[in-house]
């Protein structure tokens, strides 16, 4: 984030005129204001990044106005301007919300220096911002496993995190690709910078642009201010571009701009931001097919496959599952507050010999519930894992050479009849949904589809529910 607009409000014609020709030359868009009631024009056409406030002013107190302004739902970093000797007021204005302090006279290089951490203290702002808006991340991020393939993953990550390439991630869905990208950010000389993430299919296509890049007030239907977007967020960090083959063809063409030149316009804008940002993309696609298939840019592609990493999936990491899954028993032990021991010998075979197509994800899944649902003995046997689907009943009758206690009854409507199978998708994804907190991102990743074809399916359920 940058300062783009500021107001100077001084009695001082001199003053204003120096300061405004200075932050001219630096592309600041300026208003001046000799007076209290002018400011209050300006201020109710627009908003101002940045507030030069001077505490004489022909119609009243700047430290009086301060308080004013500090009421606005969307207010400006305030800089008292003071004299020398005005040290109290000047201290009484801080207490009343003034970001900082110029007493005058002061030079153009002070207020460079004060532009300088006004950017600075408006990125952190904004970064803490959207980090409050986002689902809390798992302290355990470390990357478990002890198989050869996952000592190559980490040996990897440790060298390309300490260069500035571009990263492309690749794997299946579940396998920890997010994961990837933070310790390749957590290991990397931009460690203390943002790290910031977008999923570029749970937005609708005409949103993705306005939160890569961000938007200007009135550049579309409800852009009621300027906003910045993830590029600007993560500015001296780390962007993550999940699912990056679900971009919009055109976006791709404006992504490959800021991969080249590091510089893009927001959205209604014409003014050209400039990012230091290191770009770390990953998807659960071969991204050379969708460039065969015209879905993807060929020359998009090859700026994003500098360095590539692939993520194995869990069934080639069979040493991991056991490793993984008593990590994830202790995590859900502390999280849900039970008392659960262990996992029973059979239970253990039962892990290691599953398939997993849904990777660490779906491990994560069956042994939380596991634990949820784990007896007073504290051991996990193997029914609460649910692995392995028991034969359905067939007229009253197993299959020979079946076990007849644990086959299930089909699913069936209230009238007793069997659902269909449209019915038995309706109630698995609503479950699914029920079980993630009502999360799409996460549920589309539970369920192995895509969150557009989640939207669509549950945009239908809603439809046919108002139909009734």
């Amino acid at each position: 984030m940058s300062v783009e607009k500021v107001i100077i409000v001084a009695r001082e014609e001199f003053l204003r005129k120096n300061v405004a020709k200075f932050l001219r030359r630096k592309r600041i868009d300026v208003a001046e204001c000799g007076t209290i009631q002018e400011a209050h024009d300006y201020l109710g056409k627009g908003n101002f990044d940045l507030m030069l406030l001077d505490d004489d002013l022909p119609d009243g107190k700047g430290a009086e106005f301060l308080v004013e302004v500090n009421l606005r739902p969307h207010k400006p970093l305030v800089v008292f301007m003071g004299a020398e000797g005005s040290v109290d007021v000047a201290v009484q204005c801080v207490k009343d919300g003034a970001y900082d302090i110029l007493f005058k006279p002061f030079s153009n290089e002070q207020v460079e220096i004060l532009l300088n951490k006004a950017n600075q203290f408006a990125q952190v702002v904004n970064v803490n911002q959207y980090l409050t808006q986002q689902e809390s991340e798992e302290p355990e991020n470390e990357i478990l496993g002890q198989c050869g393939a996952t000592d190559q993953l980490r040996t990897l990550i440790r060298r390309v995190a300490q260069t500035q390439a571009t990263v492309l991630i690749q794997g299946e869905n579940g396998t920890g690709k997010e994961l990837v990208a933070r310790a390749l950010h957590r290991q990397s000389p931009r460690k203390d910078g943002p790290f910031i993430k977008l999923n570029c299919a749970s937005l609708p296509e005409n949103l993705v642009e306005s939160e890569l890049f961000g938007h200007e007030k009135g550049s579309f239907t409800g852009a009621t201010n300027k906003r910045e977007g993830r590029f600007e967020l993560a500015h001296g960090g780390t962007i993550l571009l999940d699912e990056i083959s679900e971009m919009p063809l055109p976006l791709q063409a404006k992504l490959l701009r800021v991969l080249q030149e590091r510089e893009f316009e927001r959205v209604g804008g014409n003014r050209t931001v400039q990012v230091d940002v290191r770009v770390i993309a990953a998807t659960n696609r071969k991204l050379e097919q969708s460039v065969e298939k015209n879905e993807f840019r060929q020359d998009l592609y090859f700026r994003l496959n500098v360095v590539p990493i692939h993520v194995p999936p869990l069934r080639d990491r069979a040493e991991d599952i056991e490793v993984l899954g008593d990590a994830f028993l202790q995590r859900f032990v502390r999280k849900h507050g039970v008392a659960v021991k262990n996992f029973a010998p059979v239970s253990r075979q039962a892990l290691r010999e599953h398939d997993w197509p849904g990777n660490i994800r779906e491990l994560q899944n069956v042994v939380e519930r596991a634990v949820i649902l784990c007896g007073e003995d504290g051991v996990i046997h193997p029914e609460l894992l649910g692995l392995s689907a028991p034969p359905v009943m067939i007229g009253g009758e197993a299959p020979s050479g079946t076990d007849t206690k644990a086959a299930p009854p089909l699913p069936a409507a209230s009238n007793g009849d069997p659902l269909t199978l449209a019915e038995v998708e309706k109630n698995h994804i609503l479950h699914v949904l029920e079980e993630c907190d009502g999360n799409r991102t996460q549920t589309a990743q539970a369920l192995a589809i895509n969150i557009r074809t989640l939207r669509n399916k549950l945009n239908e359920y809603k439809a046919a529910e108002s139909g009734d």
